[in-house]
């Protein structure tokens, strides 16, 4: 089976479906990583670009995915217009055919997030999903950004969907950890201690020791 992770920064999938992404590899399933900006001068200068590249590289390897890089500009995804995302999104998505794609909530408060959210939703409408191959499209929570979305009802993440990572939160910790430019220290949201307890706290509503939290947008079978 085909998976793809969708994500706006490098680091997202891992906060929101990493655990789910290393159970995905052990069962043999093939993973696609797509994510859609790399940072940019002057913001970021050229020695931070090159570690977070190498940092990317490293992931990659630790959940055995093939890594997708749009190459769009960081935290700038509200000025790139909606088809100019569209496009890539759809091409990776008729070239892979992933049976389940995993993708950034809706309602994050990162902009590059929404961007993101908004461009997968119209590349896979309903209507395009049986042709494409695509079975169900999950959303995901990322810590710092989905927590942080304004209390508005059309933002909030209502989870229906959890998967059991007790067996992989360990090595989810370990890939996180590769991202030294993204983790946090203690105790924001980024920490390792915050990360754990997201996912023991997911873990409880299914009676699991730890567990990652999805909105189901959409499942054809």
């Amino acid at each position: 089976m085909n998976v793809l992770a969708i994500c706006a920064h490098p680091d997202d999938e891992t906060l929101g479906c990493g655990g789910t992404l290393l159970k995905h590899g052990e069962r043999g399933d093939s993973i696609f990583w797509l994510v859609a900006t790399i940072c940019h001068p002057p913001r970021w200068s050229a020695s931070v670009i090159d570690r977070k590249a190498r940092e990317v590289e490293c992931v990659a390897n630790a959940y055995g995915a093939r890594p997708i890089t749009l190459g769009l500009p960081n935290a700038r995804l509200d000025t790139v217009p909606v088809g100019d995302l569209m496009a890539p999104i759809e091409r990776c998505i008729d070239e892979i055919r992933p049976e389940v794609v995993y993708v950034v909530s809706g309602g994050d408060i990162h902009t590059d997030h929404l961007a993101v959210f908004n461009a997968s939703m119209s590349v896979l409408k309903p209507f395009y999903m049986n042709r494409r191959g695509v079975r169900r499209v999950l959303g995901y929570e990322t810590l710092s950004s989905t927590d942080a979305a304004p209390p508005r009802v059309e933002r909030a993440f209502v989870p229906n969907v959890y998967s059991d990572i007790s067996a992989y939160i360990d090595r989810k910790l370990e890939v996180m950890a590769l991202y030294a430019t993204e983790v946090q220290p203690e105790p924001m949201p980024r920490s390792a201690s915050a990360i754990r307890a997201l996912a023991r706290f997911r873990g409880s509503t299914i009676s699991a020791e730890y567990a990652e939290a999805f909105t189901l947008i959409r499942e054809v079978f």
